[in-house]
């Protein structure tokens, strides 16, 4: 008996040490910020600025330097910088905690045609690794599903909560189809030509893709006699209500993709990649089509193109009229989200606007989630999710927190990094 109640508190001490930060409670006390740079997000700087915030809204937005009274708490930001919170668009967090723990990945479904799988049922709060997002000024995520040709349905979350439904703050904004290639490669291991060919099964699967829509679209104008939860879950993509993230690269590609949804009656259209997106401006700025672009720190994938391609082409894409925002899809990318400010910084660095750097993660990504009518900027009414840096906060060099702000809620900017750092920080201090 006494080793079963030692083993439960052994449980009960490690889980509680484990555990995420717990979340803040709910804003009680008003909030002043002045004297900060404050970098709107939409654009704008205010120098020498002053933000108030209470009951979770922003309630002021101007100068310091004029002469109103100030609310609650005040916190002098002056020589620093404010910023609204990053958004992470296309993000798997919270559903994996550990890749070689088949337990702990719910990120892919079986199946090849899922509308139906909801990302944000399966969204872990607790995740160790969405904690990790805070102190770089991540505070926002896109929670997205991975594989099959139709992979599911994400939701937007905000990134200090106890669970699911505290965490939501868009309800199934999107469904996300992977378009397929027009080219494939050879299977090596079985002795064919490894290099690009052209795809004879491409046409097939488009077909597949049209098919199925236009079942799903047949079956929502039927009698429904039979319920079909997979058809069900397009019905937001008929009547205006969700939007089609296409996964797809190649100029080919992206003109069936968005030829195609068009045809099909599905109007409200995002592209994710965009690999050739800048060969096809035109098209995409007709039907109002804003890309999600990768990460920059990759090699181009065609041989064609120059070798800074990748850092180029968010300042090549927003001045041909297109609504330009970052996603975080690829190599370990629930860790490397945390960076998504530096990838923004990499833009920067390379022609881009900085203030127009800064919009790819805040409100550009506000307004292709559908969110930007409460978070994305800092403006009067909006939620008051916004964060205190030293100072630039695009750079890996200066983006230090102070403080951090999700609905008005001051919330932690610990994580288990950030106590082994202080960990190992004091005892070289001490020799």
């Amino acid at each position: 008996m006494k080793k079963i109640i030692y083993s439960l508190m052994f449980f009960f001490i490690v889980g509680n040490i484990a555990a995420q930060q717990t979340p803040a409670d709910k804003q009680t006390t008003d909030f002043t910020i002045e004297g900060a740079t404050a970098h709107l997000g939409n654009g704008k700087v205010i120098e020498n600025s002053l933000i108030m915030f209470s009951k979770g809204k922003i309630t002021f937005v101007g100068s310091a330097m004029l002469k109103i009274a100030r609310q609650g708490t005040i916190i002098n930001a002056t020589g620093k910088h404010v910023y609204p919170g990053f958004i992470a668009a296309n993000a798997t967090l919270g559903l994996v905690e550990i890749d070689a723990v088949k337990a702990s990945d719910d990120e892919d479904e079986i199946g090849s045609m899922n509308p139906h799988i909801r990302s944000l049922i399966a969204y872990n709060a607790e995740s160790k690794v969405i904690e990790s997002m805070r102190p770089n000024g991540v505070l926002m995520a896109q929670i997205t599903p991975r594989g099959g040709t139709i992979s599911g349905t994400s939701s937007v979350m905000q990134l200090d909560a106890w669970n699911w439904e505290d965490a939501v703050i868009k309800t199934d904004d999107a469904i996300h189809l992977n378009w397929p290639s027009s080219f494939t490669r050879g299977r090596w291991w079985l002795g064919e030509d490894a290099g690009l060919k052209p795809d004879s099964k491409y046409a097939g699967k488009i077909d597949e893709i049209k098919s199925y829509f236009l079942n799903a679209k047949n079956y929502l104008e039927g009698n429904k006699t039979i319920k079909n939860l997979p058809f069900e879950a397009t019905k937001g993509l008929f009547n205006g209500s969700q939007k089609l993230f296409l996964h797809v690269n190649g100029q080919k590609e992206i003109t069936d993709a968005i030829t195609i949804s068009k045809e099909l009656g599905i109007q409200n259209l995002v592209v994710v990649h965009g690999e050739g997106a800048e060969k096809i401006a035109d098209l995409l700025v007709k039907n109002n089509v804003p890309v999600i672009l990768e990460r920059p720190h990759r090699n181009p994938n065609s041989e064609d193109d120059a070798y800074d391609y990748t850092y180029t082409i968010a300042k090549v894409l927003t001045d041909k009229g297109i609504l330009v925002s970052l996603g975080m899809e690829g190599q370990m990318e629930r860790m490397n989200t945390r960076n998504i400010p530096f990838y923004a910084g990499t833009f920067a660095a390379f022609g881009l606007d900085k203030e127009v750097a800064l919009q790819l993660i805040t409100l550009n990504t506000a307004k292709i989630l559908g969110v930007d009518s409460f978070v994305g900027s800092l403006e009067v009414g909006k939620d008051a999710t916004l964060f205190i840096s030293e100072g630039d906060a695009l750079d890996m060099r200066t983006n230090i927190l102070t403080h951090a702000f999700i609905q008005g809620r001051k919330i932690s900017l610990e994580s288990h990094q950030t106590e082994l750092w202080k960990r190992y920080s004091n005892k070289y201090k001490s020799k």
